[in-house]
């Protein structure tokens, strides 16, 4: 693993323009694109570190002309706005107290003590700017290389300072560990987890569909189940559900999709599905779709008579938890059914509940005959209504 980070993202122009507005040696870059340069990953998001207290950070990118927002003032974070992408500039920090829930923090100017209230030992990686020096005073780079997800300092005492590192430790073990997991951290995740009950629901929802949109959560989501967290945050789970889809959306080269992933794991229930969106505060349209995945019943069927009912999302979670072929939906365009009332009540039927009977019966006709073009529709119109007349 290489001494000095170096890539490609630290020598935008846009990026030299913020270094040097902020100052030498006042700032580094941390976190998850220091960790994920090391492992020859893409870096998403651009995190720095600084001894500058957050006014003197706005002043500077002010006189630098570079926009900045606020983002996280009481906490101490600046997001610079670059042509490149946003970059969060947050203040050294150690935690005056916590709860569990949240943290009372002060600003600091010593980077060990900010790097040691973080969580992971792989996420309290820092580097400088100019050089590429990287600074790691937990073994970060050590864990990077054995593919080992470690709590920074006693893993009991960082879980009481924020319940939801539990979920993320199980997070990060799915996209960055390897097995065997660490003793210390998988132990006691396992006898905190009770402690989960008392953070949001809507935290919780959050963090558990980030995990199910990993590559693979299969593995993990069962050691969750075999450690007792699993049914702390979705009792209704069974984990043995999940391999199967996770496979069958690789062979057929579908996506991961963290809210297929969920209804997997749930029985095939609509009202236990409902009751997980409401708990994880997903939004209607996850709801909808939740509960939709949920009716399977049996065999889906006609791949694009299932996408026309329940749109292409809906049809592809029907499919892919039935393990049947999706290939019928690649590169088709979902019709429109191309008749509406006014034509129907333009052949002398009287509007009201008759028009929609008669559109139903030659929609139903139309998608059963595989979606035909306009003039079939209009011939089953003609049978429809010449029916009507006999």
């Amino acid at each position: 693993m290489a001494e000095r980070l170096d890539a490609p993202w630290m020598h935008r122009p846009d990026m030299a323009r913020l270094v040097g507005a902020l100052g030498a040696g006042n700032a580094r870059f941390v976190g998850g694109a220091v960790r994920d340069t090391l492992l020859g990953l893409p870096v998403k998001d651009i995190d720095m570190a600084t001894v500058l207290k957050p006014q003197e950070v706005i002043a500077r990118l002010d006189a630098a002309g570079i926009r900045n927002v606020p983002t996280g003032l009481a906490h101490g974070t600046i997001t610079a706005v670059l042509p490149g992408g946003p970059v969060e500039i947050t203040t050294l920090r150690h935690d005056v107290s916590t709860d569990g829930r949240r943290a009372t923090i002060a600003f600091a100017d010593d980077w060990r003590d900010d790097a040691a209230r973080r969580d992971f030992t792989i996420n309290a990686l820092y580097a400088d700017p100019a050089s590429g020096e990287i600074f790691d005073w937990f073994g970060g780079r050590e864990d990077l290389e054995r593919r080992r997800v470690r709590f920074i300092g006693d893993a009991r005492q960082r879980i009481r300072e924020d319940h939801l590192r539990i979920l993320r430790y199980f997070r990060f073990q799915a996209r960055f560990g390897s097995q065997p997991a660490d003793d210390e951290a998988e132990n006691s995740c396992a006898e905190l987890a009770p402690m989960l009950k008392g953070l949001s629901r809507e935290r919780i929802g959050m963090e558990t569909m980030n995990l199910l949109g990993l590559p693979d959560p299969a593995p993990t989501v069962r050691r969750m189940a075999e450690v007792g967290v699993l049914a702390v945050v979705l009792p209704e789970a069974d984990p043995d559900a999940l391999p199967a889809l996770v496979e069958t959306e690789r062979v057929q080269g579908v996506p991961p999709d963290a809210l297929r992933r969920l209804a997997a794991l749930l029985p095939a229930q609509i009202s236990i599905a409902e009751q997980v969106a409401a708990r994880f505060r997903l939004s209607a349209a996850q709801k909808k779709r939740l509960a939709a995945a949920a009716a399977r019943d049996g065999e889906p069927g006609d791949a694009r008579v299932l996408a026309y009912r329940l749109g292409r999302d809906g049809s592809l979670d029907r499919l892919l938890l039935a393990g049947a072929d999706v290939s019928p939906l690649h590169g088709w365009d979902i019709p429109a059914f191309p008749l509406k009332g006014g034509r129907i009540v333009a052949r002398g039927v009287g509007a009201g509940p008759e028009v929609a009977r008669i559109l139903r019966r030659v929609e139903d006709r139309w998608v059963a005959e595989g979606f035909p073009d306009q003039s079939r529709v209009d011939a089953l119109l003609d049978a429809e209504l010449e029916g009507r007349m006999a």
